[in-house]
């Protein structure tokens, strides 16, 4: 071969390596652009299913999700204040609505119907209807804050509708949020309380203790919203969440911890 065809052929080798290394740096570049981190503030009663869910989005989508969970009043203050969260998964559907009226959330969404749960950590101890709270043996009954909490506000109103609040309330032990209402009767500090049926239930099955689910009809329905908020609006792993959400996945994971759809 002779010097001009051995310098062409060198030529050639080394645009190719060239266009080979362009090609790599924008796959690269690609996948970290598609890639995205969001932080989701999470209602505690979800909190369980939440960790399963994330593990299942993470692997599917390649996105990272950071969680914070705590009760929804106080979410809603703390993004009215600027919290940094892309996403409020709520124990309800009304803290949503308002962040939506005053600007704070560009979108929402159902993804889970709650149910509440009168539970104790005692075997037997509930029989599985509300017999134990009429025959009010028992020294606390641990109780969401009504006021931050909607669980809360469901038990209390649950209590109203079955005549009882009266004689119970001076037996009440509040927790801030549902997870330290759970907390309370899981340690024994009270015998019994209401708390989400998420806590005590997985894969379609009582975890321990003793338990009467709470009939849909004693409260107003426990619609929980998933907002879209404002500092999430371009975020595409915020936005993907909120699609994966609705997948037969992850639905099938949010009822087998007795949520409904």
């Amino acid at each position: 071969m002779n010097t001009a065809c051995q310098y062409r052929a060198r030529e050639t080798r080394c645009t190719l390596l060239m266009r080979f290394a362009v090609l790599t740096l924008a796959t690269l570049t690609c996948t970290t652009v598609h890639a995205g981190q969001a932080h989701v503030a999470v209602a505690s009663n979800f909190a369980a299913p939440m960790k399963q869910l994330v593990t299942q989005f993470e692997q599917a989508s390649g996105h990272t999700l950071t969680l914070s969970t705590g009760a929804t009043g106080k979410f809603y203050a703390q993004i009215r204040h600027g919290a940094p969260f892309d996403v409020l998964l709520a124990a309800d559907d009304e803290t949503p609505a308002r962040l939506l009226r005053v600007g704070d959330a560009v979108q929402s969404q159902t993804y889970a119907i709650g149910r509440l749960a009168l539970w104790s950590e005692r075997p037997g101890f509930v029989d599985g209807s509300d017999a134990v709270l009429r025959q009010n043996r028992f020294q606390r009954l641990a109780i969401a804050n009504a006021r931050l909490a909607p669980y809360g506000s469901a038990a209390v109103e649950v209590l109203t509708r079955l005549k009882l609040l009266d004689s119970v309330q001076g037996k009440f032990v509040i927790g801030e949020n549902i997870a330290q209402t759970y907390q309370f009767v899981a340690s024994g500090n009270a015998e019994l309380g209401f708390v989400a049926l998420s806590q005590v239930m997985q894969d379609g099955k009582l975890t321990g203790g003793s338990v009467w689910q709470v009939p849909a009809a004693l409260h107003a329905p426990i619609r929980q919203d998933a907002a879209l908020l404002k500092r999430g609006e371009h975020n595409a792993a915020a936005r993907a969440l909120l699609d994966y959400l609705n997948s037969p996945p992850a639905v099938a994971i949010i009822r087998s911890y007795g949520y409904e759809r």
